[in-house]
C-alpha cells in the first residue's frame, strides 16, 4: 500500500508542478501587454542609441507596444547592467548588450553583475568600425602624422566615450602599439566628446563611425585611419591603422539584445524573432547602410558562444598588451 500510495503522488505532483508553469506560459502568450524599456548605456546621438531606437521603433510597430529607450551612460556601460540584470525577468526590461559588457569583464577587476551569468541572450544586432578623428584645422592628415604629432606636443589628450568601453580600449592599444603615452579623457556621449575636439581641449578622438559620417561628409571631422580590419564601406578612401603602420590592429564593436538571466524561453524567442524581422525591415536595412552599420544577426545559444569568445579575446589582449585593469 505504501508503494501504491507513493506512485498515487507522482501524477499528482506532476499536475501540480504543470498548473505551476500555466502563469508563466499564459503571460509569455499573451506577451507584450504593456510598453517595454530597453536600456541603453550610452548617451543619446551615439552608434547604440542609434541602433537601439531604429529597431525597437519597427519591433514597437510589429509587436503593438511601445518601446521606451532609456539612456543610461557610465563608465563602462555597469550601472545599465547591473539594474536590468537585476530587473524583474518578465520581458519588460531589456539592455542593449554591447562590446563594453564583454570589455568590462575583462578590463574590470569586479563587477556587481556577471554578462553571462545574469543575462539571458537574445541576439546579436549589428556589428561596425569605429575611427581615429581629428579636427579639420588639425596638421594631421595620417598616422604616421597622427604619432609623430602625439610625441612631439607638450600637450596631447586622446578622447573617448567612457572608461571600460571598445573605444576606450582601441585608444589603449594605439597608444601601446605606437609606443605613445599621453592623456586619456573620458566623456559621456558622442556629442561632448566632438565638441572637445573641435574646441582644441583633445586632439585625437576614438569613436564609432555611424553617428558621424554626417559630420565626416560634411567636412566638420577628418578621419585619419579606421579601426578594423578592413575598410570601412562608407568611406573607402580611408585606411585603416592595420594598413598604415600598425600591423594586426584590430578593433570593431557589435550590440545585441539581452533580458535578465531568468527571462521564459518563450518571451527570449518571441524578442529574437521580431529583432530579425525589425532588422530585415527595408527601411532597417537602408538605415543601417546609411549609417555604416554591418548587421549581425544571431540565436541566443550563437549569441552566448561569441559574448563567451569575445570576454576571452578581450581579456587576452588586455594581458597582451598590458592595459591597466580599472
Amino acid at each position: 500500500m505504501p508503494a501504491g500510495g507513493a506512485f498515487m503522488k507522482f501524477p499528482a505532483i506532476v499536475c501540480c508542478a504543470l498548473l505551476a508553469l500555466c502563469p508563466l506560459t499564459a503571460a509569455a502568450q499573451a506577451y507584450p501587454t504593456k510598453p517595454i524599456r530597453l536600456v541603453v548605456p550610452f548617451g543619446p546621438g551615439g552608434v547604440g542609441d542609434l541602433t537601439a531606437r531604429t529597431v525597437s521603433q519597427k519591433m514597437g510597430e510589429a509587436m503593438g507596444q511601445q518601446f521606451i529607450v532609456d539612456n543610461r551612460p557610465s563608465a563602462g556601460g555597469v550601472v545599465a547592467a547591473e539594474m536590468v540584470a537585476r530587473a524583474e525577468a518578465d520581458g519588460y526590461t531589456l539592455m542593449l548588450l554591447n562590446n563594453a559588457n564583454a570589455v568590462s569583464m575583462a578590463m574590470f577587476k569586479a563587477l556587481p553583475y556577471d554578462t553571462l551569468k545574469d543575462y539571458a541572450m537574445v541576439t546579436t544586432i549589428a556589428s561596425f568600425s569605429a575611427g581615429v578623428l581629428v579636427a579639420p584645422e588639425s596638421p594631421v592628415k595620417t598616422t604616421k602624422e597622427l604619432i609623430a604629432l602625439a610625441r612631439s606636443s607638450g600637450k596631447f589628450n586622446s578622447a573617448t566615450i567612457a572608461l571600460g568601453t571598445a573605444q576606450h580600449l582601441a585608444a589603449e592599444l594605439f597608444k601601446s602599439m605606437a609606443g605613445l603615452n599621453h592623456t586619456h579623457v573620458p566623456f559621456n556621449n558622442t556629442g561632448a566628446l566632438i565638441a572637445a575636439l573641435r574646441g582644441g581641449d583633445v586632439q585625437v578622438a576614438f569613436e564609432f563611425l555611424p553617428p558621424v559620417l554626417g559630420q565626416i561628409r560634411a567636412g566638420a571631422l577628418r578621419v585619419v585611419a579606421v579601426t578594423s580590419k578592413t575598410r570601412f564601406a562608407p568611406l573607402p578612401g580611408v585606411p585603416t591603422l592595420d594598413e598604415s603602420g600598425l600591423p594586426g590592429y584590430d578593433v570593431i564593436s557589435w550590440n545585441g539584445i539581452g533580458a535578465p538571466a531568468k527571462t521564459p524561453r518563450a518571451i527570449v524567442d518571441r524578442l529574437n524573432k521580431e529583432v530579425h524581422a525589425a532588422v530585415n525591415a527595408p527601411a532597417v536595412k537602408q538605415r543601417f547602410t546609411d549609417l555604416g552599420i554591418e548587421q549581425n544577426l544571431n540565436t541566443p545559444e550563437g549569441m552566448r558562444v561569441f559574448v563567451t569568445s569575445e570576454i576571452a579575446k578581450w581579456n587576452a589582449l588586455i594581458d597582451k598588451t598590458k592595459i591597466p585593469r580599472l
